[in-house]
Formats: structure tokens, C-alpha cells, sequence
């Protein structure tokens, strides 16, 4: 069976799932702002497998799975819009202008992104233009790399006993460099650090912390290539933190906290390769399941 004919039989899947969900018509002249997941294409939403069926134009950057573009029509027309450090680059403008200008010739647009488009994936930026210029769209969400990826490496950004906050932060401001934050209080504030984009500064975001009276020794970990085939975990902790992340991968998801340690217990994926789970020492038996 030909290529072309196999994706015609996913997309008619696709279409019964769309009808059987009763999920909204992507119309012409729309833009959907769509994120597909960090990486794994079964962590796409049904929502976004209806509109790549269904868009005349994809705009797709560096991190979507490939496999996802596969569903698209044959006359679908598909655009590289990618951003990644230190690589040449689309311009946001030009990225933004162009779902415009598509948008305003009648075509179903869809601006597919990895994660989820509003989570430091500049999709705000882009349907802020949109809105000025009057082109109707969508946001659909995505699984952000910061929850999902986690979880592919068994890290919980949650669990009742370690932590009741979460933050999550960029290394990785506007002008390239690492933002100015407020140090003090992300590291008294949060147990759970999550941190996208910060490879580069990785070492300094450490000191910062340990500065502001984080410990040195506090678990942290890299996951690399986050819910894709080559996904790979450096468990390390907060001082070392740099120099793990000098050696490992992009893209990465950094994350500092206690719940790093519950990956000795949680690490589904590693067990799904032969790697037996053990609770994680000193973990007491659970008294109810409340």
C-alpha cells in the first residue's frame, strides 16, 4: 500500500474521531495555535491531529515529531518556522506576518509548535498579531515539556509529601541571555524548579540558587530529547548542575527538587527496558490512597 494511501486511512480515522468528538470545523481564514506535545506524537491532543488533517498551510518549528506532519493532505503546503539557539533562525516578525498573510489569502493555517504554544513558546506573541489584524483563531494546548517530558523520565512536578509549588522559568531571555529574577524568591518560594531553555547557564542559575540558600547537594536532573526514542536523564545535583548540563543534549528540561529522587521509583520508561523500580530509600508505606 502506497504512502499516500495509508495517510488517507489515517486521516479518515482522524475525520471519525473529529466527528464522534464533535470537535470544532477549522474554517478558512482561521489560524489554530497548536502545540503537539515535547516529542512522543501519541501525546498530541485530538485537537491537534484534527486541525494537521485538516490545514491547508502548517508552519511547524524545530521540536515537533515529524511523524505528526505525515497526517496532513498531500496538497497541504508545510513550513519550517523554527527557532534554536545558535542556529540561524526565522524572525518572530516574519513568522508572524506570514500567518497574516496566509490567513487573509483564505487558508486554514495551522502554527504547530512543540509543547504548548503559551508556555514560553512565543504563541501569545503571535495571536496578539493576529488579533490586531483581525484574523479569527484558536489556541489549542498542548502537553508542555515541563509536565510531560518529566513524567517520560519519572519525575513528578508534584507529590504531596515533597512540594505544593511548582515554578517554572526561563534561562533564556529575549536578548539571548539568562533574564533577571528574582532569586531570593524562587529559591525560598518553590520546592520544584523546572527550567527550560537554561543549558547555557545551567551553572550560573545554580549559583544563584545556592546563593540564595538552596543546597548544594539538593537533587537536580537533565532530560534530554524529553518523550522521544533518544530521551536520556543525568541525574546530578544543584552544584553540579553545569557541568551535567555541558555534557548533555538539546533540547533539554532542567529540574531541581527532592522529587528527583522519587525517579528511582517511577522511572516507567527505564523498567519498560529491562530497569526493575525500587521505592526510592527511606520511602514509607502508603497509609491510605486518599
Amino acid at each position: 500500500m502506497s504512502d499516500d494511501l495509508t495517510n488517507a486511512s489515517e486521516r479518515t480515522a482522524i475525520q471519525r474521531l473529529s466527528s464522534a468528538l464533535d470537535l470544532p470545523d477549522f474554517d478558512k481564514g482561521w489560524v489554530w495555535l497548536a502545540g503537539a506535545g515535547p516529542g512522543d506524537p501519541g501525546l498530541a491532543t485530538a485537537l491537534g491531529l484534527h486541525a494537521i488533517a485538516e490545514a491547508d498551510v502548517i508552519l511547524h518549528d524545530a521540536l515537533v515529531n515529524e511523524r505528526l506532519l505525515l497526517l496532513a493532505k498531500p496538497c497541504t503546503e508545510i513550513v519550517y518556522a523554527g527557532k534554536r539557539a545558535g542556529k540561524r533562525s526565522c524572525k518572530q516578525s516574519d513568522i508572524s506576518r506570514t500567518l497574516v498573510s496566509l490567513a487573509k489569502k483564505g487558508n486554514r493555517v495551522l502554527r504547530l509548535k512543540g509543547g504548548d504554544p503559551l508556555v514560553f513558546g512565543r504563541g501569545a506573541e503571535e495571536a496578539l498579531v493576529l488579533a490586531r489584524a483581525g484574523v479569527p483563531f484558536r489556541i489549542v494546548p498542548g502537553v508542555t515539556a515541563g509536565i510531560g517530558g518529566l513524567a517520560y523520565a519519572g519525575i513528578p512536578v508534584t507529590h504531596r509529601d515533597t512540594n505544593r509549588v511548582v515554578t517554572f522559568l526561563t534561562g533564556h531571555g529575549a536578548d539571548g541571555k539568562l533574564p533577571t529574577l528574582d532569586w531570593q524568591a524562587i529559591a525560598r518560594g518553590s520546592h520544584t524548579i523546572v527550567m527550560y531553555m537554561a543549558r547555557k547557564y545551567a551553572g550560573e542559575i545554580a549559583q544563584h540558587l545556592i546563593a540564595a540558600g538552596r543546597r548544594r547537594q539538593e537533587p537536580a536532573a537533565i532530560v534530554s530529547q524529553a518523550s522521544f526514542s533518544d530521551q536520556t536523564v543525568i541525574e546530578t545535583t544543584l552544584d553540579g548542575l553545569g557541568a551535567a548540563a555541558a555534557t548533555s543534549d538539546a533540547p533539554a528540561i532542567l529540574v531541581v527538587g527532592d522529587n528527583v529522587k522519587l525517579r528511582d521509583g517511577m522511572d516507567w520508561l527505564g523498567a519498560m527496558s529491562g530497569k526493575m523500580l525500587a521505592p526510592p530509600a527511606g520511602a514509607e508505606p502508603l497509609s491510605d490512597v486518599s
